[in-house]
């Protein structure tokens, strides 16, 4: 062959029989190639096959799939490329115009924005529950058209922990589907599907990678059938999860109850040195973290999580500005979106990831014009503690 050729056609031998890599291969092919078209066609028919096409399937993609259903206890999952996708993905998939969603009025404010564009765009009607009462779900779930249940286990940023066994089985007794964003709180604080979700979603970019590296989402199914259901939407949504950014959050899963139980662990000292200066100095009003005896939360977050989480926010005295004044003056801790990694985040809800709702969403969400969202690191936690106090000086004085 000519030198054309043979540079084209590189060397790709298989692993020998009898050893194989410790680690998940990366697979970074786009086709696969087969020896007949009957096999092809028969790879085409469904999400379990052959690889043909990684938009469809993918080893490295699939390894990841396999490994969240088993950390969730489900019975399979579907990888995306971002949190968002797999939001999205899971309601075009279910919903269909004129049917009505029930929410928990504080989620992310980019699920928010979703579920407003299929209100706007597609007739859905969304109606909204505190969370808390599961008496609420039952009115709202006795019209015709109610189709699913949105919650999350830790609701960002206020970290509200809604009465999910309550809730669940008002769901699954009125025969509503329910998805649970899971991605605060990690396989490793709780699985929803143990407690009566139908769907487990979550942006892998946060814990389950955990070194700001990645960007993914997934979707965990406590049914295969629903799984197979949701898949072709999904591969024609075209939001698949590339296979590096797979592999990436493969190689950060195997230590994540280790970073969860540190991220816990300096969140709660935190949320508590926050709160102990509330009650002295009064120039923080207010603390929201689970595991407070003052938090709303605490019953809930006591039945249904192992940990409070490793995100807290506090509310700042001076409103907006002193907010937005705090996050430009931290200096171990990075002004940055996302949360979940290594490293410590602040940011200003209000004015970033919640820009989407006006005043009284805002409100009817708990978030306040001085919230100050954190995202706690594994750092020492005296180091963070010495930089939250030097920025409140500075931004309060």
């Amino acid at each position: 062959m000519e030198l054309n050729t043979r540079a084209v056609h590189v060397f790709n031998e298989p692993f020998p029989a009898g050893s194989w890599p410790l680690s998940v291969p990366l697979v970074q092919s786009s086709a696969f190639a087969f020896d007949s078209a009957a096999e092809l066609a028969d790879a085409m028919a469904g999400p379990d096959g052959r690889y043909v096409y990684s938009r469809r399937g993918n080893p490295t993609v699939r390894a990841l799939e396999q490994t969240l259903a088993g950390l969730e206890g489900g019975a399979g999952a579907i990888a995306f490329a971002s949190g968002m996708g797999a939001i999205s993905g899971v309601l075009l998939a279910l919903l269909r115009p004129g049917d009505r969603v029930v929410a928990q009025r504080c989620l992310y404010g980019g699920t928010h924005a979703v579920l407003s564009d299929l209100a706007e765009r597609y007739g859905i009607e969304v109606v909204r529950i505190s969370g808390d009462d599961p008496a609420e779900l039952e009115a709202a779930a006795v019209h015709p058209a109610t189709r699913l249940l949105v919650l999350e286990t830790i609701a960002n940023p206020t970290g509200q922990v809604p009465d999910l066994p309550g809730l669940l089985a008002v769901a699954r007794a009125a025969g509503v589907m329910s998805l649970v964003d899971n991605s605060l709180a990690s396989p490793v604080l709780c699985r929803p599907l143990e407690l009566g979700a139908d769907v487990v979603v979550h942006s892998t970019t946060k814990y389950l990678s955990g070194h700001s590296d990645v960007l993914g989402g997934a979707a965990v199914f406590a049914d295969d059938e629903l799984r197979r259901r949701v898949w072709p939407r999904t591969v024609e949504l075209g939001a698949c999860a590339d296979p590096f950014a797979a592999w990436l959050t493969l190689r950060g899963i195997p230590t994540l109850p280790l970073r969860m139980r540190e991220h816990c662990a300096n969140a709660v000292s935190l949320a508590a040195a926050l709160a102990e200066r509330a009650e002295v100095r009064g120039d923080v009003t207010a603390v929201h973290y689970p595991w407070l005896a003052s938090h709303p939360s605490r019953e809930n977050a006591r039945k249904v999580l192992s940990g409070g989480g490793g995100l807290l926010s506090f509310e700042l005295a001076g409103g907006r500005e002193a907010g937005r004044a705090f996050v430009e003056r931290v200096r171990l801790a990075k002004l940055a979106l996302s949360l979940g990694g290594v490293e410590t985040l602040v940011t200003h809800p209000a004015s970033t990831s919640h820009r989407e709702l006006d005043g009284a969403a805002l409100e009817a969400a708990g978030i306040g014009p001085g919230l100050v969202r954190m995202s706690v690191g594994i750092e020492d936690v005296a180091d963070l503690w010495s930089d939250i106090e030097r920025a409140l000086e500075q931004a309060l004085a």
